[in-house]
């Protein structure tokens, strides 16, 4: 009972840390691409997720990030991870920031939110209108190919839509073969994400306080080690092997 009254003010203070971080770096990414280019764009994304994780500290949040296994560096990853609230973007951002992540994300968020649509738009990322496959399944393999050509890693949600209750949902195939098929040279990364979920248990007001968040890198895989359909199968298992729910 305690935990859910503490709960309402110190969301408040959150909202305000975080909203506050993603109004303060929108100016700072425009000046970093506009002057620094790429390279400065993205160490301004960086830090701003450094900040909003912070943010979360407010509610007494915990961060754990596990990676037993060595990445190589200069080259492409096509990282695979289950997806449980929106908290899981920066959480990726900042602990595997070294391999440049980039996103695929709904066409609706490049427009309209401080800093995340500017990112999204400018920042390498692809929006991809889910109901347009017209639109959507060029525009993925148009990303695929850009991550060979400038050595970024593509994240992709294979879930489709969040879980609730972080039990993980039966992924879907068609992003990750088109991926594989323009970007056969990636290294495929499973993440298992662990309850950040339970941040928004309650909705987005009040949001739970003293959630233990965990970010776990599992083995990574050569595209062309298998066929497809086992690649995929094995993608999903270790994905799903690092979820507690």
């Amino acid at each position: 009972m305690i935990k859910k009254i503490i709960s309402y003010p110190l969301t408040v203070i959150f909202y305000l840390c975080f909203g506050l971080t993603l109004v303060v770096f929108h100016p700072l990414q425009w000046l970093g691409l506009k002057l620094g280019g790429a390279n400065s764009h993205r160490k301004v994304v960086n830090y701003m997720n450094f900040f909003l994780l912070r943010s979360l500290h407010v509610l007494g949040t915990s961060i754990q990030f596990k990676n037993t296994h060595k990445l190589p560096q200069n080259r492409p990853f096509i990282i695979a991870a289950n997806h449980q609230s929106m908290y899981d973007i920066p959480l990726i951002s900042w602990f595997l920031r070294q391999y440049k992540p980039k996103f695929i994300s709904k066409i609706e968020l490049g427009k309209g939110i401080p800093s995340v649509s500017f990112n999204l738009k400018y920042g390498g990322s692809v929006l991809i209108d889910r109901k347009n496959p017209k639109q959507s399944l060029p525009a993925l393999s148009k990303f695929g190919k850009s991550l060979i050509k400038n050595t970024y890693s593509g994240v992709i949600f294979p879930e489709g839509t969040r879980s609730r209750n972080g039990n993980p949902k039966k992924f879907a195939h068609t992003g990750l073969k088109i991926l594989f098929k323009n970007a056969p040279e990636a290294l495929v990364v499973p993440v298992s994400i662990n309850n950040s979920w339970k941040l928004v248990r309650f909705g987005s007001f009040p949001m739970e306080v003293g959630v233990k968040l965990s970010l776990e890198v599992q083995e990574p895989i050569e595209i062309n080690s298998v066929n497809t359909a086992e690649l995929l199968e094995i993608v999903e298992d270790r994905v799903v092997s690092g979820i507690d729910n």
